[in-house]
């Protein structure tokens, strides 16, 4: 499966509260901010790349990204930012057939992990595909078919379905693992001092 079938997506539209508030993704490891690493991991895996975030737009103008905000009222949660990229995808990109999500706080993502998930969607028939390491599903990472957002947005706004799991349970799933040694590719910066962590990780990462 070659990236032009596929748009990224970063999802920065929670509100840190583990973090302290402002904006988790600006925070830097190695003198690095956590977004632009998820950017440089998954930009050149994708045909295009957009962030979703709430509020000023303006405050990732340096990074040059389309910025996406929730089409759902009241910080509805992942779904709402993978719903708001669906949309995007369909109206600008009509090309796109899928959009691969990655959380904006996972500075170590895999560079294969388009490859991967697309291979799995395929090879098991599947219309969503999501990442798991260490025996953990990060369902926020994940494959997802431009086709089913007429069916997200009526689970989302209609049935006020909000867990990820709930709303991929009702559909064909593909599930992909990575070793989570010696660095967890999905290790997230949820709280400050995941911050002094991911700064030894860093050294790990290539």
């Amino acid at each position: 499966m070659t990236p032009e079938n596929t748009l990224g997506v970063v999802l920065a539209g929670g509100l840190s509260r583990r973090m302290g508030g402002g904006d988790k993704p600006m925070r830097t490891i190695g003198g690095k901010t956590i977004l632009a690493r998820v950017i440089d991991r998954v930009g050149p895996q994708c045909d295009g790349l957009i962030l979703n975030a709430n509020g000023d737009a303006g405050r990732f103008a340096a990074f040059g990204l389309p910025v996406v905000p929730d089409c759902v009222e009241g910080f509805a949660g992942p779904l709402a930012g993978i719903l708001a990229a669906l949309d995007w995808a369909a109206e600008h990109r009509p090309g796109i057939e899928h959009v691969v999500s990655a959380a904006a706080d996972c500075p170590f993502l895999p560079r294969d992990l388009v490859a991967r998930l697309q291979d799995a969607r395929v090879r098991e028939h599947a219309l969503l595909a999501v990442a798991s390491s260490g025996g953990q599903t990060h369902p926020v990472i994940g494959l997802w078919s431009v086709s089913l957002r007429a069916d997200l947005r009526h689970a989302l706004v209609d049935e006020d379905c909000r867990k990820i799991d709930r709303w991929t349970a009702r559909h064909a799933l593909a599930t992909v693992e990575w070793p989570s040694a010696p660095l967890d590719p999905f290790f997230n910066a949820n709280r400050p001092e995941d911050l002094e962590e991911a700064e030894k990780l860093a050294a790990l990462d290539d």
